[in-house]
């Protein structure tokens, strides 16, 4: 890997560049770890490709296919790549509507791609805030909460069954298809193994929606830390806005009195639900997906 400038840019792959088999049609997002990409294969059918790319140890000019990463920065680099990889090999395993469907994963121009079944249709988020804009109250029916959040923690369920933990569970990475199907995405933050969860450094989280337990370098990450995110989704399809950070709960939690707004709006038990599955105890909310999944379809 050749060496480069740190004032260098970033760029993304252009259109029509050639990956292995597939061919870019346009840049869809990015993030701190990749980006994504339209693609077409062979065939000419549409996917997803997810690029390793972390901005903060590699770089890449206009017209380049491979990275060049600063030699102090190779180690965490390389380490980033196969937890990349291992995702896609994990994720690759997995087959649930609910779960983005990993298709392919190769190394190729000392990085690696993910291809993705590409999804048509919304984030949760996007729809949170077109709700919030709008000032609708409330956002979403309760019945179109809990039938999302079903979707999901069914998915979520068969990922810690894997032994997996996705770590970002938000909004923005719940997708609603054109055909009204909820679809976990971005699994960037996953350990292969929840016993290499305790052992590794603590992921990047996302404020409001990442368990207490994470800003903790000595806690212990479980399906439990999943399940206060999925809590904070819940939350914020009910207030239309994020919740507060876990370290302002600790000094004043205001939970309690913010969901007593929607009183009248959704039922006690919903609101229960929220407030166990945002514990700020991880033993004090429910220890499995399937446990929360089985709370929302008991209570009409």
């Amino acid at each position: 890997m050749s060496n480069i400038s740190p004032k260098s840019e970033l760029a993304a792959l252009a259109p029509h560049t050639q990956v292995g088999e597939y061919t870019i049609v346009e840049r869809l997002s990015e993030g701190g770890f990749g980006v994504v990409y339209l693609a077409t294969d062979k065939q000419g059918q549409q996917v997803a490709i997810k690029e390793y790319l972390p901005v903060n140890l590699a770089k890449r000019g206009a017209g380049m296919l491979t990275p060049s990463v600063l030699p102090e920065k190779l180690s965490l680099y390389l380490l980033g790549l196969k937890n990349f990889f291992e995702e896609g090999r994990s994720l690759a395993q997995i087959s649930h509507p609910a779960v983005v469907s990993v298709l392919n994963f190769f190394r190729k121009n000392e990085t690696v791609y993910l291809v993705m079944n590409y999804l048509k249709g919304k984030t949760l988020q996007d729809y949170i805030i077109a709700g919030r804009q709008l000032a609708e109250k409330p956002v979403f029916s309760e019945s179109t909460v809990r039938s999302v959040l079903i979707e999901i923690l069914e998915g979520l369920q068969v990922v810690h069954n894997r032994q997996m933990l996705h770590l970002d569970i938000k909004p923005a990475n719940i997708f609603i298809t054109d055909d009204d199907k909820a679809v976990l995405i971005d699994f960037g933050a996953t350990r292969n193994s929840m016993s290499q969860v305790a052992n590794s450094k603590q992921p990047m989280y996302t404020p409001g929606f990442a368990a207490p337990e994470m800003y903790r370098r000595d806690a212990i990450l479980g399906v439990w830390t999943d399940i206060y995110a999925v809590g904070a989704c819940l939350y914020s399809m009910a207030i239309g806005r994020p919740p507060l950070d876990p370290t302002k709960r600790r000094l004043k939690d205001p939970l309690v009195d913010i969901l007593s707004d929607v009183n009248g709006l959704y039922s006690d038990k919903l609101i229960e639900l929220i407030e166990w599955s945002m514990s700020m105890d991880p033993a004090g909310r429910p220890q499995s997906a399937q446990e929360l999944r089985q709370a929302l379809i008991d209570y009409h």
